[in-house]
């Protein structure tokens, strides 16, 4: 399984350690992100995140920034994206039960490392439930 990851200087140390564990469990994973705490601009560090997930280059994207919410306005405007962002591993998987979620977007300030670790593995191994769900993520994308 391959995953994109991205972040902003908020999200630095997150990112190294997800990419740390995610490598440790023999996934590959492109690295998007900054490796600095310099101050950089979010969108530069996850459109490419959200291309690799919408051309299905990848299975899914991680993506970090302070709140998560730059991150995730930022990764949804891209056709065929779902992101959400969460706070805990509950609302994780419900993103991925409910709503396929394809882009885990983590709020770095406000959650404690090990608890983004152990979001990420919920969201990776929390499969979808289709069904009436299903039906629901079709009517997401904005046709003209």
């Amino acid at each position: 399984m391959t995953i994109s990851i991205g972040n902003d200087h908020a999200g630095t140390e997150y990112k190294k350690a997800i990419v740390k564990h995610l490598q440790d469990q023999g996934y590959t994973v492109n690295n998007y992100g900054t490796d600095t705490n310099d101050s950089v601009d979010y969108p530069d560090f996850i459109h490419p995140v959200a291309k690799d997930v919408e051309s299905k280059a990848v299975d899914y994207g991680i993506i970090i920034c302070g709140s998560g919410n730059g991150a995730n306005m930022t990764a949804n405007k891209h056709q065929g994206v779902r992101s959400a962002l969460c706070w805990n591993k509950e609302i994780v998987a419900l993103a991925k039960q409910h709503n396929n979620a394809n882009i885990l977007s983590l709020p770095s300030r406000f959650i404690a490392l090990p608890q983004a670790i152990e979001m990420v593995d919920t969201f990776l191994n929390t499969p979808f439930e289709g069904g009436r769900h299903e039906t629901r993520i079709n009517k997401i994308p904005v046709t003209q």
